[in-house]
């Protein structure tokens, strides 16, 4: 499943974050990457480890949890922090696939990704390329969304970001470990959870709806994973 998640961000918060992304120090984005990876992508990060990307993934963090449409979609178990990467002057990162554990940044514990989430920085007219392409069992997917907003997609995908050639594009990413580990019962649950939503607009909570929101949750009960 890949979901447009909008408005994540209001344009205020996305204006803020980007006058404070000005003052990042802005490192080879390698200092994240796994050995495959490292051969594919070119591009910067802020560090990791910085007071600026720590207070920005708070930032994120927060609003991700104020948006039930993500919720709904990822069901979120644990979230890796948010990390924050710039693409400009032919920078990309060729087709890879994500590392199937990552590190919680400061303990011991390692998550499992499921759904990997880009959040946008830069709106479309800001740079030309950049687009982040993902393949799946449907075919080839691109993606280039308005300052903000937030692509959702399983981990598992194949994916690049093709070459920024003007302007500079800034992203947030992380993972997702979900409670619901496959994506297929996600996707099941989140159409579910949907129209469910939908019904109640225009029929309130009537004995189908009571019935259809039992099955969800008795699915949710069959397939979670704590």
């Amino acid at each position: 499943m890949m979901l447009h998640v909008p408005n994540v961000l209001t344009r205020q918060q996305v204006v803020d974050c980007r006058r404070a992304m000005e003052q990042g120090d802005w490192v080879d984005g390698n200092v994240t990457s796994g050995a495959q990876a490292a051969q594919a992508k070119l591009n910067r990060q802020l560090p990791q480890e910085s007071q600026l990307a720590r207070d920005l993934g708070q930032l994120v963090l927060a609003a991700l949890a104020r948006s039930a449409l993500f919720i709904s979609a990822a069901i979120p178990h644990r979230i890796v922090p948010p990390l924050f990467n710039r693409y400009q002057s032919g920078e990309q990162f060729e087709v890879h696939v994500d590392n199937a554990i990552r590190a919680m940044p400061g303990t011991h514990e390692c998550i499992r990704t499921d759904v990997s989430c880009t959040l946008f920085f830069s709106d479309p007219d800001e740079y030309d390329g950049g687009e982040l392409v993902v393949v799946d069992t449907y075919g080839t997917h691109q993606a280039k969304l308005p300052a903000g907003d937030l692509l959702l997609y399983p981990s598992t995908s194949l994916h690049r970001v093709e070459a920024v050639t003007r302007g500079s594009r800034v992203a947030s990413f992380f993972w997702v470990q979900s409670m619901v580990r496959e994506d297929w019962h996600r996707s099941l649950l989140f159409d579910l959870d949907v129209n469910i939503q939908k019904l109640r607009s225009v029929v309130g909570d009537n004995p189908q709806v009571v019935s259809l929101t039992s099955h969800y949750h008795n699915l949710l009960r069959l397939w979670v994973q704590l």
